[in-house]
């Protein structure tokens, strides 16, 4: 079972990465509690997964590329809930220079019509590399070219 819960996690960010906002969508409950507090400074939110993938659309385009990498699972399945602690990695590239996001990943999921589905993602931050001024030059992008469909 933790091998199935694990998995769904991996193809939530692949989806993320190939910019599957819908596959995306449709790995998460209808409301998701986001938390990337410690990142951001934002408080945790419940959010409908359109609402978070609209987030992220309007954002990501803006770099060439992005790989998330997630290892180090520990999995824990209580009847119908799971939590999924991982570690992660985000690499975001841009003319090939690169910014990677390093933290810990705490997701809770819950078992619905027998998928298992992202309720609760906290992203938790502990570093970035590389060049900083990245995400500003990809939110540059996505102003000057409007929403790109990726």
């Amino acid at each position: 079972m933790g091998n199935e819960i694990i998995q769904q996690v991996i193809e939530f960010f692949a989806a993320v990465d190939a910019r599957n906002w819908q596959k995306a969508e449709a790995a998460m409950a209808s409301s998701v509690l986001l938390d990337y507090t410690s990142m951001t400074g934002n408080p945790a939110a419940w959010q409908t997964p359109g609402e978070i993938t609209t987030a992220w659309a309007a954002f990501l385009p803006g770099f060439d590329k992005t790989h998330h990498a997630v290892t180090a699972f520990k999995t824990a399945v209580y009847d119908n809930t799971a939590t999924v602690q991982c570690q992660g990695k985000a690499d975001h590239f841009i003319d090939g220079s690169v910014w990677t996001v390093e933290g810990a990943y705490d997701i809770l999921l819950k078992k619905t019509a027998g998928t298992w589905l992202i309720q609760e993602f906290k992203f938790n931050f502990s570093g970035q590399t590389g060049n900083t001024t990245l995400p500003s030059v990809a939110s540059e992008r996505m102003q000057r070219n409007g929403s790109l469909q990726q």
